[in-house]
């Protein structure tokens, strides 16, 4: 196995055509997925054994008018035979590197308060900044 990880472009979005179903959430749209890898604000880096896309960070930087910028995880996912193994902490090191590249000051992520997820991100030195998640949607 040799896993390759890196952030991907415009131009990689033929490989999205061999993606492990255990990525994401559902099927990738290749409209929404070219407006994703086209805007300069969304980014996602890639695991792929081979041809095959096996993981996933995707993140949004944000632009205030009253702080600099900083980068959002906000999905970070493996395929099931492929977890364990140190991919997610290399998606979240390309993350993290792209971030500084991207000269953002700060780096967080909103994780569901499980012992797995709180065990993980403190594997990675982040601190715990929160004590409950609540998060409110809305149709429109």
């Amino acid at each position: 196995m040799t896993i390759r990880v890196f952030i991907a472009e415009p131009a990689d979005a033929p490989r999205f055509a061999t993606l492990h179903d255990d990525v994401f959430d559902g099927p990738v749209d290749p409209g929404l997925l070219d407006r994703y890898l086209a805007a300069d604000h969304l980014q996602i880096a890639l695991a792929t054994d081979g041809d095959l896309i096996v993981g996933m960070c995707s993140g949004v930087i944000h632009h205030h008018p009253d702080k600099p910028e900083h980068w959002w995880i906000n999905e970070l996912g493996v395929a099931e035979p492929w977890r364990r193994q140190g991919i997610a902490t290399r998606l979240v090191a390309a993350s993290v590197d792209e971030a500084r590249r991207r000269a953002c000051r700060e780096i967080w992520v909103v994780a569901d308060p499980t012992e797995m997820a709180e065990g993980f991100w403190q594997s990675l030195g982040w601190t715990r900044t929160g004590d409950r998640l609540a998060m409110f949607s809305r149709d429109l």
